[in-house]
């Protein structure tokens, strides 16, 4: 498995990267998406077998190819398992040409100065280890910025970058997530202050790394990072946008390109027959990789 052919791909390839890493605590809300309500299952194991269902169906479609979708990333659990037979990140890029990541934060602190870092990860260098025997290419990590606050944004960014780091010393391609949340009043003036804090530490860094950023209030607000020439590939969130909207708001973003989790799967449904569930993903594929490559 070639990461320099991986790397091209991530960096120049059109298209989009697949988010389907819902964890524990957003399963159920993307299982109810997908028409499948909490009376369907008792226990944390079905529902996350309901959930890989739901996955594999996306993966094994006819749609989801390299030829749109560049990337996905994947949840812990949906890592250690498999398509059709087949371990889930080699299957991903050798029958679909789709570069592989693991999403492998643990969850969110509570609020101190108007952001949420993210918990200690625990024995993140194993897990490291592990993603990367399996042929896994990079990593995605989300913390929460819910203030225009310089501080709380210091502290957000200093973390990804400090543990970007350790990733980088894996052999892998970190995917710093610092989500300002699309709701808040100072979201432009948060954005602001986050993009001073991303450069500033950009400097201080020799290697490439990849952001995933809420859409801005600002459209272009980003341009310096996505020609960066340490940043490997600026992706976008949807944020709890619809994914009409969310793709909107990416064409305006020049060189952006979608990393939608709740926008790709909207529309599908556990009921539709295959025809159907095929040509209602080749339809959100088809936008959300228009949205991506202006």
């Amino acid at each position: 498995m070639s990461y320099d052919e991986q790397a091209d791909q991530m960096r120049s390839g059109k298209g989009f990267v697949a988010a389907l890493d819902q964890s524990g605590g957003s399963t159920p809300k993307a299982l109810a998406q997908y028409g499948i309500e909490a009376d369907r299952y008792s226990t944390d194991a079905e529902m996350f077998d309901l959930v890989h269902a739901m996955r594999t169906r996306i993966v094994t479609s006819p749609a989801f190819t390299g030829d749109k979708v560049i990337g996905a990333i994947l949840f812990e659990m949906t890592m250690d398992r498999e398509f059709e037979g087949q371990s889930a990140p080699s299957y991903l890029w050798e029958k679909k040409r789709v570069v592989p990541f693991l999403k492998c934060d643990k969850g969110l602190e509570d609020e101190a100065n108007g952001a949420q870092l993210m918990k200690d990860m625990g024995a993140l260098d194993g897990l490291l280890a592990r993603a990367k025997g399996l042929g896994v290419f990079g990593t995605k990590m989300r913390s929460v910025i819910q203030a225009a606050n310089a501080q709380g944004i210091a502290a957000n960014v200093a973390q990804q970058f400090a543990v970007g780091r350790q990733i980088l010393g894996h052999g892998l391609m970190p995917i710093l997530e610092p989500e300002v949340n699309i709701t808040i009043a100072d979201k432009a003036e948060a954005e602001d202050i986050l993009l001073d804090e991303i450069l500033k530490n950009l400097e201080a860094i020799d290697q490439e790394v990849m952001l995933k950023l809420s859409l801005p209030t600002k459209a272009n607000l980003y341009a310096p990072l996505i020609n960066h020439d340490k940043v490997m590939r600026v992706v976008a969130l949807s944020g709890g946008y619809s994914r009409d909207e969310a793709n909107r708001l990416l064409a305006e973003n020049t060189g952006m390109i979608a990393s939608f989790s709740r926008g790709l799967a909207e529309g599908l449904s556990d009921a539709q027959s295959d025809e159907a569930f095929n040509e209602m993903l080749a339809s959100s594929i088809d936008s959300i990789y228009a949205a991506s490559i202006t």
